[in-house]
């Protein structure tokens, strides 16, 4: 029997829009005990759109946009078919401080501290991550140094990888739309490694990098703009997130790296050992059948997964309820 698309389960938590961007990606932070920012959108396709297209417009990567429409056809949705953006986001397991990189989620965030009047606020971003064989690496860093209109000295392993496959690569290419950093870079501590734009955006949001991190042209503008050298940068590997909302409990479930020790098959309780920490915080009653959906399903949206209004002991089991 044929599921029905994800979003009718989470229907209470979209809302509609028939055209049109999102807008700014800047949100503010939640008040204390809350994780989540955004919220889900339903938009129509039109005639001629594909399931890209849509996630350029809004500010989705590539594979976020497809695992939340897992039944919609990515190259032809057809005119008036729903599908839905996922911007509602648990904010990662780490100081809301800088930049924020989630390699399973493939998005970046920037926390803004608070200034005089002015609140403080998280800006959130799509990103294309190292491939397998060239991973972004874990850990803390830092911003070195901003560079607009960069030229790209590509390393001696990637021009030997493209000679392999019978391509050129120069030693230097220099700004231009050519330029596979795109128009502004952020050097990394890490040597080598940059956040930087890119020409060929449509690959944004999927693992297609030598290691460095890639974002769309406007999105890299902007951040281009707001941070400054010195700005602390965290990479983390968490493809189980979990927040709280209002006194509810949510968990966010992507497909974890290939190379991650933890194996899908372990998934399940990954998440729930996740999930048990939270109770100790508050001790809600679960859902136990969201919860297996959500890591059954790994869409990568938040689910909530604990009974409104329900307080008392956690349950032993809650995939049994």
């Amino acid at each position: 029997m044929k599921r029905c698309p994800f979003f009718y389960l989470i229907l209470p938590a979209i809302s509609l829009l028939y055209a049109g961007s999102l807008g700014a990606t800047g949100y503010p932070l939640p008040p204390a005990g809350n994780d989540l920012i955004g919220e889900l959108q339903l938009v129509r396709a039109s005639r001629s759109e594909t399931l890209l297209d849509i996630a350029r417009t809004h500010d989705v990567g590539q594979e976020e946009i497809r695992l939340a429409n897992s039944v919609v056809d990515r190259w032809l949705p057809g005119e008036g078919e729903p599908v839905m953006i996922p911007s509602h986001y648990i904010l990662p397991d780490a100081r809301r401080q800088g930049l924020v990189l989630n390699l399973p989620e493939m998005r970046i965030y920037h926390f803004r501290a608070a200034v005089g009047s002015t609140p403080g606020a998280v800006d959130t971003y799509p990103v294309s991550i190292g491939r397998m064989d060239w991973k972004t690496p874990l850990g803390g860093t830092r911003i070195i140094r901003k560079q607009p209109n960069p030229s790209w000295h590509p390393p001696e392993s990637v021009r030997q990888e493209a000679a392999a496959e019978g391509e050129a690569v120069p030693e230097m290419v220099p700004p231009g739309p050519d330029n596979p950093l795109g128009a502004y870079a952020l050097r990394l501590g890490l040597p080598g490694y940059l956040i930087h734009g890119t020409n060929k955006p449509y690959g944004v949001g999927m693992r297609v990098t030598h290691g460095c991190v890639r974002l769309l042209p406007e999105d890299i503008a902007e951040l281009f703009d707001r941070v400054a050298v010195g700005t602390p940068v965290q990479i983390l590997n968490q493809p189980v997130k979990t927040g709280w909302q209002d006194g509810v409990l949510h968990v966010e479930v992507h497909p974890p790296l290939d190379e991650d020790p933890t194996p899908r098959s372990d998934l399940l309780r990954y998440t729930l050992e996740r999930v048990y920490a939270e109770l100790k915080k508050y001790p809600v009653v679960l859902d136990g059948r969201a919860l297996r959906r959500a890591v059954d399903e790994m869409h990568g949206v938040p689910v909530a997964v604990s009974r409104p209004g329900l307080v008392g002991r956690p349950i032993t089991n809650p995939l049994f309820r």
